[in-house]
């Protein structure tokens, strides 16, 4: 088993930045994708950044070169910035990981990130 633990969301006004970050821990032989998806107010859950072996990323069409996905392999630990934020990025971002090129297995509980002035 794999457990994921978010850290970072939070109250930010437009145009603002936040960095999420995600600390898995347990055993991580079966992971070599990490990724953050987010659930907005009324809509379905959607991919925001993922990050497979290699360092190969893929995101969002509506946050790419807003949004920049890292991870630090030693540490077990995948980070989220976000720049430049819209309202319409407001929602539960959850940390996830799994085997690239399949549905991910593991899910943290979520870090709210709200978008207001």
């Amino acid at each position: 088993q794999v457990q994921l633990a978010e850290s970072g969301g939070g109250l930010v006004q437009p145009g603002g930045s936040l960095t999420l970050s995600c600390i898995a821990s347990g055993n991580m032989d079966r992971v070599n994708a990490m990724g953050w998806y987010r659930q907005g107010p009324g809509k379905q859950r959607e991919m925001v950044a993922i990050i497979h072996p290699g360092e190969h990323t893929m995101y969002l069409d509506s946050v790419k070169g807003r949004f920049t996905i890292s991870r630090d392999n030693a540490k077990n630990t995948v980070t989220l910035q976000m720049t430049d934020l819209k309202p319409e990025d407001t929602a539960l971002y959850s940390c996830a990981a799994g085997r690239a090129g399949r549905a991910m297995d593991y899910w943290g509980r979520g870090t709210q990130v709200t978008v207001s002035a």
